[in-house]
């Protein structure tokens, strides 16, 4: 079998064609037969994607940007990339020896702040005031979007929506979980952060019937009585510095730090929320790729 050079590190290698080719839609019989192959517009799909170029400006070694681009819609209009997604995540999580399906789920907005926005360009699309993102840099203010992920515990996504900024954590959980339940039948329980305290938590628990449970940081003292004269360490009064380990909460931050390899994530370049939402899962697709070829 004839196979095609490989002329960038993105490039699909033979064993991962051999993974993704039956998962990939054949043309449509009848017509005009295709000029190019479904191998090469995917290496131009995820070229994008990591190198975070605009469309126009593909490299002449993949198919015109048009072609490429077309396809990457169709596939985003049918769900391709989401059932994409779905079945690699379920193949490597057979891999490391789990169920296909999760029982636990950790859910946030991007690191590192509380609720991370994607910052937008001059394109149009939907965009929102994110207030989270002044407090943590009043010298900032952010109009953008949030990229919610739903990931199992290996840090495998599992839903990915993106809406304005100004939405708020607990005020976007109807919205991330909708139809969850019947995907993953076996999810009952849940890691969250403060940020989806009171009417967040409550909606999953009365909607879904699934275990929440808040991560936490360690407390820091706010004071203590002394007596006169009796000397006090400053230091109980501070949090540690650096790296704190939060139980579950670090695997969807680990995941986040994954996007950081794919510049089209950079910023939010994307004038529908949905063709944001489509390249979250054409990046996990290709890490996942990659690791069960490695392994086969």
């Amino acid at each position: 079998m004839f196979s095609p050079p490989r002329l960038y590190p993105t490039d699909l290698t033979d064993a991962e064609w051999q993974i993704l080719e039956p998962l990939i839609p054949a043309p449509k019989p009848g017509g005009r037969p295709p000029k190019w192959t479904r191998r090469v517009i995917l290496d131009g799909i995820f070229y994008l994607v990591r190198s975070g170029c605009h469309w126009r400006l593909l490299p002449r070694e993949f198919p015109p940007w048009k072609t490429v681009y077309h396809y990457f819609r169709a596939w985003r209009i049918d769900g391709t990339w989401k059932r994409l997604n779905a079945t690699l995540r379920e193949r490597e999580r057979t891999r490391q020896g789990r169920n296909p399906q999760p029982s636990g789920c950790i859910m946030d907005s991007q690191y590192p702040f509380r609720a991370q926005s994607a910052r937008t360009t001059s394109v149009g699309g939907i965009r929102g005031y994110d207030g989270g993102k002044q407090q943590s840099c009043i010298f900032e203010k952010l109009s953008g979007r949030k990229r919610h992920l739903l990931v199992d515990t290996l840090g495998l996504v599992l839903t990915a929506t993106v809406h304005a900024a100004d939405m708020q954590d607990r005020a976007a959980v109807p919205d991330v979980l909708r139809g969850v339940k019947d995907l993953f039948g076996r999810l009952a329980h849940i890691w969250l952060d403060q940020g989806y305290t009171g009417a967040g938590k409550a909606w999953i628990e009365r909607e879904l019937g699934w275990s929440v449970e808040i991560v936490k940081h360690a407390p820091r003292p706010r004071g203590m009585w002394v007596f006169p004269g009796q000397e006090v360490d400053p230091a109980i009064f501070q949090r540690p510095k650096g790296f704190r380990h939060l139980p579950r909460r670090w695997v969807i931050e680990r995941t986040f730090s994954w996007f950081g390899q794919a510049r089209r994530l950079s910023k939010d370049y994307e004038r529908l929320p949905e063709t944001e939402e489509a390249i979250i899962y054409a990046t996990m697709s290709r890490l996942m790729l990659r690791r069960l070829a490695r392994a086969a």
